[in-house]
């Protein structure tokens, strides 16, 4: 049973959420949220494997609340799974360096929602290539896009590396295995590796690690 926490500031948008999620025999919704402040105290109370949360939010918004949700050492165990209006969300760039494992937009298909709960709540993070372009957009209009330390990066192999190029263009472990030939559990475990090797939580991380580093840059159409 996977215990989801909804945080949103609609109280139509959460009975929503919960009658859905609770139509799911292996989903049960644990509390609900209307502000971030909420979301960080709930779940602490509730230690719900996945938080479906919005980004604004009265008085602390979702930013916030992942940060201080994945920053807490004793919810190490809770996913955050970014809900927003659009792909495009000038804040989704921002919560997913602050430790989301992904995002999906709100008017996404019921069923995808769920299917997102169960991939998240499982570890795995949740950002598809139209997301990633979405992320690229956000990192090219940062002011000043901080690059991560060269270094950083020395431990990884050169297949990691590529590895880490491919992840960031938005491929699945089945298409990098497809376009790498090899099998999916060996692109898997590339991308496993590389991800303990950076100390990233999931895929999103690794994504925002490839462009602020420089593995990837995006081209003239990016965004």
């Amino acid at each position: 049973m996977v215990r989801v926490l909804i945080a949103d500031d609609q109280s139509l948008v959460r009975a929503g959420f919960k009658v859905l999620i609770g139509s799911d025999p292996e989903l049960e919704v644990v509390g609900e949220a209307a502000t971030g402040a909420e979301a960080v105290k709930l779940a602490r109370e509730t230690l719900a494997d996945v938080v479906l949360m919005d980004i604004r939010m009265p008085e602390m918004d979702g930013l916030e609340a992942t940060r201080r949700i994945v920053g807490d050492e004793d919810l190490a165990g809770v996913k955050v799974l970014v809900l927003t209006t659009f792909e495009v969300d000038d804040y989704v760039f921002e919560a997913l360096r602050a430790g989301a494992s992904g995002f999906l937009v709100k008017d996404t298909e019921p069923a995808d929602l769920l299917r997102a709960i169960k991939t998240v709540a499982a570890g795995e993070s949740l950002l598809s290539p139209g997301a990633t372009r979405a992320l690229v957009g956000r990192f090219l209009s940062q002011p000043e896009p901080k690059v991560a330390a060269p270094d950083r990066l020395t431990a990884l192999t050169d297949r990691e590396r590529e590895v880490l190029a491919l992840v960031a263009s938005g491929m699945s472990n089945d298409e990098i295995a497809e376009h790498l030939f090899v099998s999916p559990l060996t692109a898997k475990t590339h991308v496993s590796r590389a991800m303990v090797k950076l100390g990233a939580r999931d895929r999103a991380q690794l994504v925002v690690i490839a462009y602020e580093s420089g593995v990837v840059r995006p081209g003239p159409g990016a965004g």
